[in-house]
């Protein structure tokens, strides 16, 4: 057997394998959309089988009770002020630390590079937020998100501003420019790939997440979306129909969002690991 048939072989194996584990997710994925435009009795058996008769009214009835058009503002306010303020704040830290090539700043990369590892002490974290005075409040949220998704994206606007010459800087600063001008008119259009990575991970990341908004949103007012499935859960734990349909109208954005941006994590990722 020659080295051409056992590759094509052992890629097949691959495929195979790869295949069966994407079942586990996809099978799972069927269940709850079929799932949700069934009724609450049909939807009890937890199968593949198509609906009998497609139960549209369900969503209706779920984005009417279960108040996702505010928990769908909140989401999208919160996700997206989360994610204007994480780039901007990470891409100019990153600027400096990858021009400086000091000892302070490899220590300063160094304590951005332990935000991948540690984890958020929340009891720590709330007492802060108290202390400043906007506990409870979509503020707190907001800059915890921004904060805690900063050692990520820092990681990947380093490793790609490495990449770039610079020479670039130095003609600008010769022509005048400043830290701010050389920053904003030259480094900025040449990041805007891993901008867009950046933007699409701490998207996903936040609008998925229901640890801080259960910590840190105490008014029902200012809940997100992940958060409605848990309020909606406990008034409609039999209705699984209904949670389905739940479920389906909160991950709609971010699977919307992966489909049409999945290039960019990709290019973005790659782009930015170069020199990390």
């Amino acid at each position: 057997m020659g080295y051409t048939r056992k590759l094509a072989i052992r890629n097949y194996i691959v495929e195979g394998i790869l295949i069966l584990a994407s079942l586990l997710i996809i099978l799972p994925l069927l269940i709850l959309i079929f799932g949700s435009f069934k009724t609450s009795a049909e939807v009890l058996s937890f199968s593949l089988k198509l609906p009998e008769k497609w139960q549209f009214a369900n969503y209706v009835r779920v984005f009417e009770e279960g108040g996702l058009s505010r928990a769908f503002l909140n989401s999208v306010w919160i996700t997206g002020i989360s994610s204007i303020i994480n780039i901007v704040a990470s891409s100019a830290a990153s600027f400096i630390l990858a021009r400086r090539e000091t000892k302070v700043a490899g220590t300063i990369y160094m304590y951005f590079f332990m935000g991948l590892i540690a984890p958020m002490s929340v009891i720590t974290t709330i007492r802060v937020v108290q202390w400043m005075g906007f506990y409870g409040s979509i503020t707190s949220v907001i800059l915890i998100y921004a904060a805690l998704n900063t050692a990520f994206s820092v990681f990947l606007y380093s490793g790609f501003i490495k990449t770039i010459p610079k020479a670039l800087d130095e003609v600008a600063f010769l022509e005048g420019a400043s830290v701010f001008g050389v920053f904003f008119r030259i480094v900025t259009p040449l990041i805007l790939p891993v901008n867009a990575t950046v933007a699409i991970m701490v998207f996903m990341s936040v609008w998925n997440d229901i640890t801080i908004p259960v910590y840190f949103l105490t008014d029902s007012s200012t809940w997100t979306m992940p958060l409605s499935i848990y309020n909606f859960y406990g008034k409609y734990s039999r209705d699984w129909n209904l949670i389905f349909a739940n479920l389906v109208l909160t991950s709609l954005p971010v699977f919307i969002l992966y489909l049409f941006g999945q290039k960019y994590i990709v290019s973005g990722l790659t782009a930015g690991a170069v020199k990390g």
